[in-house]
């Protein structure tokens, strides 16, 4: 039973290329895909939809397969927030105009008892 995952054209094309990615570091690595598959710990079809970029594949499987090839550094830094201009400029904007310190309570006032 195939789930059918609706994604944005944008992220079809980067499932793709890291799949195509993936497929070529291990093939420049000289590992065959049943070799690949048993290091992962998961099946060859796995590994098959893994390289087509297919987005029914678990994201763990994908990072098993990272770091099968030795490339989880990648992964790590994904999203990373020294990447997220977006995020910092939001961020930026929300900043206050000044800061100010607490005021001081007076010894002896209502809240002491």
């Amino acid at each position: 039973m195939s789930r059918k995952i609706h994604l944005a054209i944008p992220m079809k094309k980067a499932l793709r290329k890291l799949g195509q990615d993936i497929s070529d570091a291990r093939r420049r690595r000289r590992i065959t895909m049943e070799l690949m598959a048993e290091r992962a710990g998961f099946s060859r079809i796995t590994l098959s939809k893994i390289e087509k970029g297919e987005p029914s594949v678990s994201m763990g499987a994908y990072a098993s397969a990272l770091f099968v090839l030795g490339l989880t550094d990648n992964l790590r830094d994904l999203a990373d927030a020294s990447h997220d201009l977006v995020g910092r400029a939001l961020e930026e904007e929300n900043l206050p105009k000044r800061v100010r310190l607490p005021r001081n309570k007076k010894p002896g006032g209502d809240d002491e008892r």
